[in-house]
């Protein structure tokens, strides 16, 4: 009996192999097959750079309480503006396109909104609002993907903080763009594209921080895949490829600046829960700042 169950699940890849040493992709150091950290330089063995140019629908660890987070306001926010929508307008089409005049009260980025009547908030609430159903779809499928591997590496607190962080950036740096090139009278944009390219530029960064064959293919591979996106946004057309550039740009600078693994002394711990309170404080008061909007416009 037993030689038949061993001749059978030959048949499907034979028997499975033991697990072996492998290498930290930081030192080099030989890791242990079970562990989950270098025991040489705290780098974390579960990461891998490489899930990128995978698939993108991987589920969430459940250590990823920011990507989880993130995933879930989004869809909110993105029900919110389809109600919103059917009010308006009646109707709703089977693409789940949201009404332009909705997403301009919920907070869209628009430039003359922002430099002649301050509304700040709409460089922070633009990150959660989407266009239609494919736009929120793919982006979720690429924060599901992402997200967890930069909470891997930063912590949770940190990475909360470049996620909001990046997607404020790449707003900023749409508008400036767009006073530049329109004198300000571009069309509005939304999306999470920006926060989203600001965890590839930080992938990137790490990718160049450690170094090594195995991370120099990585990033090339990183890099093959921003110039698909850049191209993708210049042939489809209504992209603001303004916005992607500058999260990868903010991304990739962070990257640069922080460690690349999570918060290790008390000091560090503290900034980090530091730097996620300001980024919570600012995201808090952009929504009331939305809400106020909203129920004055629609008086």
């Amino acid at each position: 009996m037993d030689r038949a169950r061993e001749w059978f699940s030959g048949l499907f890849g034979g028997k499975p192999e033991e697990a072996r040493p492998k290498l930290c992709p930081a030192c080099g150091q030989l890791v242990g097959a079970t562990q989950t950290r270098c025991h040489q330089c705290g780098t974390s063995m579960n990461f891998s750079l490489a899930a990128a140019g995978k698939s993108l629908g991987g589920l969430m660890p459940s250590a990823s309480p920011v990507t989880a987070l993130m995933v879930g306001l989004n869809i909110l926010i993105y029900g919110v503006c389809l109600v919103a929508t059917i009010q308006a307008s009646e109707h709703l089409n089977l693409m789940g396109s949201i009404n332009g005049q909705v997403l301009f009260r919920l907070g869209a980025r628009e430039t003359y909104q922002i430099l002649i009547h301050g509304e700040w908030w709409r460089l922070v609430i633009a990150i959660f609002l989407h266009g239609n159903l494919l736009h929120i779809g793919m982006n979720t499928m690429v924060l599901v993907d992402l997200g967890p591997q930069i909470e891997e590496v930063y912590g949770s607190a940190r990475a909360f903080f470049l996620y909001v962080a990046t997607g404020v950036f790449s707003f900023v740096w749409s508008t400036g763009w767009d006073v530049l090139t329109a004198h300000g009278m571009g069309p509005m944009s939304v999306g999470a594209s920006g926060a989203l390219m600001g965890l590839v530029g930080l992938m990137l960064a790490i990718a160049g921080n450690r170094g090594g064959a195995y991370m120099r293919e990585i990033r090339v591979r990183l890099i093959r895949w921003v110039v698909m996106i850049f191209a993708f946004g210049f042939l489809i057309g209504g992209i603001d490829n303004a916005a992607h550039f500058g999260g990868l740009l903010a991304g990739y600078g962070l990257g640069r600046i922080f460690y690349d693994r999570e918060p290790q002394s008390g000091e560090e711990r503290k900034n980090a829960y530091f730097l996620a309170m300001v980024a919570l404080l600012v995201v808090v008061g952009s929504f009331a700042a939305m809400i106020t909007h909203y129920l004055r416009t629609s008086s």
